[in-house]
Protein backbone atom coordinates (compact mmCIF):
# COMPACT_ATOMS: atom_id res chain seq x y z
CA UNK A 1 0.00 0.00 0.00
CA UNK A 2 1.28 3.34 -0.97
CA UNK A 3 0.95 6.57 0.97
CA UNK A 4 -1.60 7.77 -0.85
CA UNK A 5 -3.90 4.98 -0.78
CA UNK A 6 -3.21 4.82 3.30
CA UNK A 7 -3.87 8.46 3.47
CA UNK A 8 -7.23 8.55 1.57
CA UNK A 9 -8.32 5.72 3.93
CA UNK A 10 -10.70 6.43 6.89
CA UNK A 11 -8.42 6.91 10.38
CA UNK A 12 -9.31 5.01 13.38
CA UNK A 13 -10.55 7.14 16.21
CA UNK A 14 -7.52 6.38 18.21
CA UNK A 15 -5.04 7.52 15.55
CA UNK A 16 -6.92 10.89 14.27
CA UNK A 17 -7.96 12.18 17.86
CA UNK A 18 -4.82 11.80 19.64
CA UNK A 19 -3.38 14.04 16.64
CA UNK A 20 -6.97 16.41 17.00
CA UNK A 21 -5.66 16.39 20.85
CA UNK A 22 -2.53 16.90 20.56
CA UNK A 23 -2.76 20.42 18.47
CA UNK A 24 -3.93 22.10 21.38
CA UNK A 25 -0.50 21.85 22.97
CA UNK A 26 1.51 22.34 20.31
CA UNK A 27 -0.39 25.35 19.22
CA UNK A 28 0.59 26.69 23.21
CA UNK A 29 4.00 25.62 22.92
CA UNK A 30 5.34 27.31 19.71
CA UNK A 31 3.17 30.10 20.04
CA UNK A 32 1.19 30.36 22.97
CA UNK A 33 -1.61 30.14 20.65
CA UNK A 34 -5.17 28.79 20.96
CA UNK A 35 -6.77 26.40 18.73
CA UNK A 36 -10.34 27.91 17.18
CA UNK A 37 -11.58 28.50 14.05
CA UNK A 38 -14.64 31.09 14.45
CA UNK A 39 -12.67 33.88 14.98
CA UNK A 40 -10.84 33.54 11.54
CA UNK A 41 -14.34 35.55 9.69
CA UNK A 42 -13.81 38.80 12.70
CA UNK A 43 -10.63 38.91 12.19
CA UNK A 44 -11.21 39.19 8.00
CA UNK A 45 -14.09 41.88 8.47
CA UNK A 46 -11.32 43.41 10.97
CA UNK A 47 -9.00 43.74 7.66
CA UNK A 48 -12.05 44.58 5.17
CA UNK A 49 -13.69 47.09 7.89
CA UNK A 50 -10.74 49.03 10.01
CA UNK A 51 -12.41 51.16 12.16
CA UNK A 52 -15.92 51.31 10.58
CA UNK A 53 -17.16 49.02 13.50
CA UNK A 54 -15.31 49.46 17.15
CA UNK A 55 -15.92 45.56 17.35
CA UNK A 56 -13.49 45.29 14.49
CA UNK A 57 -11.16 47.90 15.49
CA UNK A 58 -8.06 45.72 16.77
CA UNK A 59 -4.18 44.90 15.93
CA UNK A 60 -5.36 41.88 13.69
CA UNK A 61 -2.26 41.33 12.64
CA UNK A 62 -1.66 39.60 16.35
CA UNK A 63 -3.95 36.88 15.01
CA UNK A 64 -3.30 36.65 10.96
CA UNK A 65 -1.75 32.97 11.91
CA UNK A 66 -5.09 31.77 12.26
CA UNK A 67 -5.69 32.63 8.84
CA UNK A 68 -3.29 31.24 7.49
CA UNK A 69 -4.42 27.99 9.25
CA UNK A 70 -7.98 28.58 8.09
CA UNK A 71 -5.63 28.45 4.45
CA UNK A 72 -4.43 25.78 5.34
CA UNK A 73 -7.71 23.69 5.86
CA UNK A 74 -9.54 25.18 3.12
CA UNK A 75 -6.13 24.08 1.28
CA UNK A 76 -6.26 20.33 2.77
CA UNK A 77 -9.92 20.35 2.20
CA UNK A 78 -9.04 20.61 -1.51
CA UNK A 79 -6.84 18.32 -1.86
CA UNK A 80 -8.22 15.48 -0.02
CA UNK A 81 -11.16 15.70 -2.33
CA UNK A 82 -9.28 15.58 -5.13
CA UNK A 83 -6.35 13.90 -4.65
CA UNK A 84 -6.94 11.41 -2.22
CA UNK A 85 -10.56 10.56 -2.70
CA UNK A 86 -11.50 7.03 -2.21
CA UNK A 87 -13.40 6.19 -5.68
CA UNK A 88 -15.21 3.36 -3.50
CA UNK A 89 -19.09 5.17 -2.73
CA UNK A 90 -19.69 5.61 0.74
CA UNK A 91 -20.72 2.29 2.98
CA UNK A 92 -23.94 3.53 5.06
CA UNK A 93 -25.66 1.03 7.46
CA UNK A 94 -28.61 -0.48 5.49
CA UNK A 95 -31.14 1.09 8.13
CA UNK A 96 -29.67 5.02 7.27
CA UNK A 97 -30.27 3.64 3.22
CA UNK A 98 -33.78 2.97 4.58
CA UNK A 99 -34.45 6.01 6.45
CA UNK A 100 -32.27 8.42 3.69
CA UNK A 101 -34.98 6.79 0.71
CA UNK A 102 -37.95 8.16 3.15
CA UNK A 103 -36.59 11.59 2.25
CA UNK A 104 -36.20 10.94 -1.15
CA UNK A 105 -31.82 10.96 -0.81
CA UNK A 106 -30.42 8.14 -2.98
CA UNK A 107 -27.25 9.05 -4.22
CA UNK A 108 -24.48 8.31 -1.60
CA UNK A 109 -21.38 7.89 -4.04
CA UNK A 110 -20.14 11.04 -2.39
CA UNK A 111 -19.37 12.47 1.32
CA UNK A 112 -21.98 15.05 1.08
CA UNK A 113 -25.81 14.28 -0.46
CA UNK A 114 -26.32 15.17 -3.74
CA UNK A 115 -29.74 14.38 -3.57
CA UNK A 116 -29.48 18.02 -0.78
CA UNK A 117 -26.28 19.69 -1.56
CA UNK A 118 -26.42 21.40 -4.99
CA UNK A 119 -27.21 24.45 -6.50
CA UNK A 120 -30.42 23.57 -7.76
CA UNK A 121 -31.58 22.12 -4.27
CA UNK A 122 -30.20 25.59 -2.92
CA UNK A 123 -32.73 27.83 -4.20
CA UNK A 124 -35.36 25.73 -3.13
CA UNK A 125 -37.16 26.07 0.48
CA UNK A 126 -35.27 23.06 1.60
CA UNK A 127 -31.80 24.23 0.40
CA UNK A 128 -32.58 27.54 2.03
CA UNK A 129 -33.49 26.14 5.11
CA UNK A 130 -30.22 23.88 5.38
CA UNK A 131 -28.02 25.84 3.83
CA UNK A 132 -28.37 29.48 4.18
CA UNK A 133 -30.51 29.36 7.27
CA UNK A 134 -28.81 26.81 8.76
CA UNK A 135 -25.22 28.45 7.90
CA UNK A 136 -26.50 31.44 9.49
CA UNK A 137 -27.27 29.76 12.84
CA UNK A 138 -24.14 28.20 13.09
CA UNK A 139 -22.00 31.56 12.62
CA UNK A 140 -24.39 33.28 14.91
CA UNK A 141 -23.81 30.37 17.22
CA UNK A 142 -20.55 30.34 17.45
CA UNK A 143 -20.29 34.17 18.13
CA UNK A 144 -23.00 34.19 20.56
CA UNK A 145 -21.51 31.46 22.67
CA UNK A 146 -17.82 32.74 22.29
CA UNK A 147 -16.55 30.42 19.97
CA UNK A 148 -17.39 27.61 17.95
CA UNK A 149 -17.09 23.43 18.68
CA UNK A 150 -13.58 23.26 18.09
CA UNK A 151 -12.60 25.92 19.99
CA UNK A 152 -14.91 25.37 22.96
CA UNK A 153 -14.70 21.44 23.20
CA UNK A 154 -11.11 20.96 22.09
CA UNK A 155 -9.31 23.76 23.70
CA UNK A 156 -12.00 24.82 26.18
CA UNK A 157 -12.33 21.03 27.71
CA UNK A 158 -8.58 20.96 27.34
CA UNK A 159 -8.20 23.71 30.20
CA UNK A 160 -11.22 22.49 32.00
CA UNK A 161 -13.33 25.94 31.20
CA UNK A 162 -16.76 25.79 32.67
CA UNK A 163 -18.15 28.11 30.02
CA UNK A 164 -16.93 25.35 27.75
CA UNK A 165 -17.99 22.60 28.97
CA UNK A 166 -21.64 24.31 29.26
CA UNK A 167 -21.31 25.48 25.38
CA UNK A 168 -20.16 21.87 24.90
CA UNK A 169 -23.23 20.57 26.34
CA UNK A 170 -25.74 22.88 24.74
CA UNK A 171 -24.01 22.20 20.97
CA UNK A 172 -24.46 18.21 21.75
CA UNK A 173 -28.35 19.06 22.91
CA UNK A 174 -28.69 21.51 19.84
CA UNK A 175 -27.38 18.87 17.53
CA UNK A 176 -29.47 15.72 18.74
CA UNK A 177 -32.58 18.13 18.61
CA UNK A 178 -31.90 18.90 15.20
CA UNK A 179 -30.79 15.93 14.16
CA UNK A 180 -33.81 14.22 14.98
CA UNK A 181 -36.12 17.02 15.21
CA UNK A 182 -36.35 20.02 12.85
CA UNK A 183 -33.62 18.08 9.91
CA UNK A 184 -36.77 15.26 9.10
CA UNK A 185 -38.90 17.85 9.16
CA UNK A 186 -37.32 20.07 6.67
CA UNK A 187 -36.14 17.26 4.78
CA UNK A 188 -39.63 16.08 4.22
CA UNK A 189 -40.17 19.79 2.37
Amino acid sequence: MNVLDWLSQPWAWYVAGPLIGLTVPFLLIIGNKTFGISSSMRHLCAICFPSKISYFNYDWKKEVWNLFFVVGIIFGGIVSSTILVDPNPVQLNPALIKELHQYNINNYSQLIPHDIFNWQTLLSLKGFLLMVVGGFLVGFGTRYAGGCTSGHSITGLSNLQFSSIVATIFFMVGGFIAANFFLPLILKL
